[in-house]
């Protein structure tokens, strides 16, 4: 029998630059998916609006964590930081793996 060996990569601790990137981002997708879920909530129908209300409420509990969680980091969203960031996000999301 042979035994198999797995090569072990360290772990890389992210920068602050890094965790307050992250933090944006994850600010903008939630954005964004409040902004779709309150669209789908105007149409919905019967059991879908009970659905879409609860979606909605947790997204802005999320939305106001993430708010105060870059508030206390001295995080500024600015309109040209926050259309950068989009930018770069349909970039990475259009890259083939």
């Amino acid at each position: 029998m042979h035994e198999e060996y797995v090569r072990e990569n360290k772990l890389r601790e992210k920068t602050d630059k890094e965790l307050d990137l992250e933090l944006i981002k994850s600010i903008i997708k939630t954005k964004n998916d409040l902004n779709n879920l309150n669209k789908n909530y105007e149409f919905a129908e019967d059991e879908l609006i009970d659905y879409y209300l609860y979606q909605i409420k947790a997204n802005q509990s999320k939305l106001n964590y993430l708010l105060k969680k870059a508030k206390k980091k001295g995080i500024i969203l600015e309109m040209f930081n926050e259309i950068g960031i989009r930018k770069m996000q349909k970039y990475e999301n259009m890259k083939v793996v």
